[in-house]
């Protein structure tokens, strides 16, 4: 597997998508042991897909009324599970120093079968935005990604200019 990480990390396969809970976090399940956890994706953040206290945050950051940024978040839902349905075997990337949120969910990179990077997905395709928030050593390359998607206008930035 050849993806550019910040090292040292941890590379864990066999996994597979057991269901998306929204834009930006995934909950997988190991193919032989049946384990289960929690990803969150690095560098990035989706809208909320429901109402809760995220979503009041955003709503004030962004001044956009949350039944919008609900919109929004499902349709960052729907593009996660146009390109990654359940069922879909993923490696998880995981930076060692840097390894848990705030909330103990573990953080990666869900890299997919033919080596494309979930994360990168969402940002290319304006379904998410960078943020420090969930730090991770790509996260300039993430900015410029999203700063990209802004410019052309794709995804949620087709209704948008932030969000």
């Amino acid at each position: 597997m050849q993806y550019n990480a910040k090292a040292p990390y941890i590379v864990e396969t066999h996994w597979q998508i057991e269901e998306v809970l929204d834009g930006d976090s995934i909950i997988i399940c190991h193919r032989f042991t049946q384990m289960k956890k929690e990803i969150r994706l690095y560098g990035l953040d989706a809208p909320e897909v429901k109402i809760n206290r995220k979503m009041k945050e955003d709503e004030e950051k962004s001044s956009l009324p949350a039944q919008l940024l609900l919109q929004f978040g499902l349709q960052s839902l729907n593009f996660v599970l146009s390109v990654a349905p359940p069922k879909t075997v993923v490696t998880i990337i995981t930076e060692q120093e840097n390894y848990y949120d705030y909330w103990n969910r573990q953080l990666g990179y869900v890299i997919l079968p033919g080596g494309v990077c979930l994360n990168e997905l969402l940002l290319q395709n304006g379904y998410a935005k960078a943020t420090h928030q969930y730090y991770c050593g790509k996260l300039a390359e993430y900015q410029a990604m999203n700063r990209q998607a802004q410019l052309n206008g794709i995804g949620i930035y087709s209704q948008v200019k932030r969000f």
